[in-house]
């Protein structure tokens, strides 16, 4: 059973920076996908960032050029570096983990933006952004 836990939350200032972290266990096959998710009050559930184990490096539109995804030597930790921060970025922020790999066009597909190929999730981390 695959095990996600999210930290790095917190409110910053619009224009400041927060990093989230997600550590992760239990997963057995060194083929997978993992990636940010965030769900602000009132709205649908998006996809943010994805990287797989091989490296493959995806962006939703909305934060391209502001936050980073990575993962630590050891891919037993996910890293979101979210820079510039925008109200509208405000949210409650979930990893999620699937054994796939994930290509560099994941989020043009409906489905997976709204997280359905996606199998573990964390319970989240709140992100509050203050204008």
């Amino acid at each position: 059973q695959v095990q996600l836990v999210e930290s790095g939350g917190g409110s910053v200032q619009a224009g400041g920076s927060l990093r989230l972290s997600c550590a992760a266990s239990g997963y057995t096959s060194s083929n997978y996908c993992m990636a940010w998710f965030r769900q602000a009050p009132g709205k649908e559930r998006e996809g943010v960032a994805a990287i797989d184990s091989d490296g493959t490096i995806s962006y939703a539109d909305s934060v391209k050029g502001r936050f980073t995804i990575s993962q630590d030597n050891a891919k037993t930790t996910l890293y979101l570096q979210m820079n510039s921060l925008k109200f509208e970025d405000t949210a409650m922020y979930y990893c999620a983990f699937t054994y796939t790999y994930c290509s560099e066009d994941y989020w043009t597909a409906p489905h997976r933006r709204r997280g359905d190929g996606m199998f573990y999730w964390g319970k989240g981390a709140l992100v509050t952004i203050s204008s």
